[in-house]
C-alpha cells in the first residue's frame, strides 16, 4: 500500500495497530480502554444510558463484521421487557397505597363497633356482662365454659349443653357460682367439649369495643385497638357487631 509516496508494510493478519505504535490502546492488545470492560460500581443503569450504550456499539463496531441485527432486536427487546416490568412495579405500588389507604378509612367505621377476636381473658366492667363465642370444631354433647379470677380460683362454671360445630355464642353477667356479684377486673377464660377424652380444649373468642385504628409497617398491617383486649390485627377480627 502507497501512504505519501511511500511504501507501507501491510501488518500481518492477526495484529492490530495502536497508539504509540504498539499493538491496542495504551500499548495493550485489543480495542478499548485498557482492554477491559468498564466497571459500573453498582451503579444501575437506565434506559438512557442503555441506549447510549447501544449506539456506542454501532459507532465503533467493526465494519468488516458488523452487529448481528438479530443480537440488536434481542437487545431492544431486553430494554422493552425491562422498561415494560419497572412500569408495572410503579403501577403496583401506588395500587398497593392506595388500597392501603382505602382499607384505613373503611376500618375507621368501626370505631365504637363491638370486634369478636380470640382471647383467653376478658375483662368485667360494673354494670356490662363479657360476651363472646366458643369455637367448636366438631358436633359435640356438651360445652362448658370456666371463669377464673387473677388468683387461678374458679369463679363461675356455665354448661352450654350440646352444640353444633361452629361458633357457640355465651354472655355471663359477673355472676359467681355463689350468687354473688364478681368485682370488675380481669379474668380468664377457658373452655372444653365433649370429645374423645375427659374433654377438649376448645378455643375462647371475646367481644370488646374497637377504641381505635392504627396503620402499621410492613407485614403488621392494620391493627384495631379493642377495650379489654389490646392491639389486634384487622386479620384476626372474627366478627363485627353494633
Amino acid at each position: 500500500m502507497l501512504i505519501n509516496g511511500t511504501h507501507a508494510t501491510t501488518p500481518p493478519a492477526g495484529t492490530g495497530t495502536g497508539t504509540n505504535g504498539t499493538n491496542g490502546t495504551n500499548g495493550t492488545g485489543g480495542t478499548g480502554s485498557s482492554g477491559s470492560t468498564p466497571a459500573t460500581n453498582g451503579t444501575t443503569l437506565g434506559g438512557t444510558d442503555f441506549l447510549t450504550l447501544m449506539l456506542a456499539q454501532l459507532k465503533n463496531q467493526d465494519p468488516t463484521s458488523p452487529v448481528d441485527s438479530n443480537t440488536f432486536l434481542q437487545q431492544l427487546a431486553s430494554l422493552s421487557e425491562v422498561q415494560g416490568i419497572t412500569a408495572l412495579n410503579t403501577s403496583f405500588s401506588t395500587l398497593s397505597n392506595s388500597l392501603s389507604s382505602g382499607q384505613a378509612l373503611q376500618a375507621s367505621s368501626l370505631l365504637g363497633h363491638q370486634a369478636l377476636v380470640a382471647s383467653g381473658t376478658a375483662t368485667l366492667t360494673a354494670g356490662a356482662p363479657v360476651t363472646g363465642a366458643i369455637s367448636i370444631p366438631q358436633t359435640t354433647s356438651q360445652v362448658v365454659l370456666n371463669i377464673s379470677d387473677a388468683s387461678g380460683a374458679l369463679v363461675n362454671q356455665i354448661n352450654l349443653g350440646a352444640q353444633p360445630a361452629g361458633m357457640t355464642s355465651f354472655s355471663w353477667n359477673g355472676n359467681t357460682n355463689s350468687g354473688s356479684q364478681a368485682p370488675p377486673g380481669t379474668y380468664t377464660l377457658t373452655a372444653q367439649y365433649a370429645g374423645t377424652g375427659s374433654g377438649t380444649a376448645a378455643t375462647t373468642l371475646v367481644n370488646g369495643t374497637v377504641e381505635s385504628v392504627s396503620m402499621g409497617a410492613g407485614s403488621t398491617g392494620l391493627t384495631l385497638n379493642v377495650a379489654g383486649i389490646g392491639s389486634v390485627p384487622f386479620s384476626s377480627v372474627q366478627q363485627i357487631s353494633n
